[in-house]
């Protein structure tokens, strides 16, 4: 049946479409040609950086900008191919690419893993949750528990009341936005308090949506605070 099931439809590379060995798999053009993030990178937000080093780097935003979370992990640079990946992903109702971008993720933040520590996802309001019919970052964060054996929580996190699109604005705005509009459910508190919580996310801008869920992961009582996104922006040369 499996056998047959194949014939009739075939795998199919997660970005051009085109025939592959086995499901959800790019491609070995599309794997080239996807920035994904290996060697050096920012130990706080997970951007390549250049070079080779022993020792623990930040990029030059991270040392000016002060990260509520302690240390991060990205998998791709959310430009082209990752790019397209991503916007799939989180506006073209392509659910089927949470699997594979939680395998990428779990490749460069398995080491940030801690004993009892529990995934949660940055939420969204209910209004967008509803238009949008799934959270990606939930999809992303259930996926990721998986693959690193880990707890995980879909509603720790929530969004009271609704953010306006951050699209377009600059990073104090985007600041500004989000400060105070999410925060930890009253009947999850317990379930964060003295563990060490990884929030996930799928794209890592200026990192004020992480800051904002950081920060209520603290007051609720969180030991550590860790973020793994799947993609990160990095800034052109």
């Amino acid at each position: 049946m499996q056998t047959l099931v194949q014939l009739m439809y075939p795998p199919r590379c997660l970005s051009c479409g085109g025939l592959v060995e086995t499901d959800f798999g790019l491609c070995s053009a599309c794997w080239r040609d996807t920035p994904f993030i290996a060697g050096l990178s920012c130990d706080q937000c997970g951007v390549p950086l250049p070079g080779q080093s022993d020792r623990i780097e930040h990029c030059d935003e991270c040392l000016t900008v002060e990260r509520p979370w302690s240390r991060g992990r990205a998998a791709i640079e959310y430009k082209d191919k990752g790019r397209r990946l991503v916007l799939a992903f989180k506006r073209g109702d392509r659910q089927d690419i949470a699997k594979p971008a939680a395998k990428w993720m779990a490749r460069v933040t398995r080491g940030l893993v801690q004993d009892d520590m529990i995934i949660v996802p940055v939420p969204l309001h209910l209004h967008r949750h509803l238009s949008r019919r799934y959270n990606q970052s939930a999809l992303l964060a259930e996926a990721l528990a998986h693959e690193l054996d880990l707890d995980w929580c879909p509603d720790a996190l929530q969004r009271p009341r609704p953010t306006p699109t951050l699209d377009g604005k600059s990073p104090s705005e985007r600041f500004e936005t989000v400060s105070g509009r999410i925060t930890v459910s009253a009947d999850r508190e317990e379930l964060l308090r003295d563990r060490p919580v990884l929030i996930v996310d799928d794209v890592l801008t200026s990192g004020a949506t992480l800051s904002a869920a950081s920060e209520a992961c603290w007051a609720a009582g969180a030991s550590q605070v860790f973020v793994s996104v799947m993609a990160r922006v990095a800034k052109g040369p």
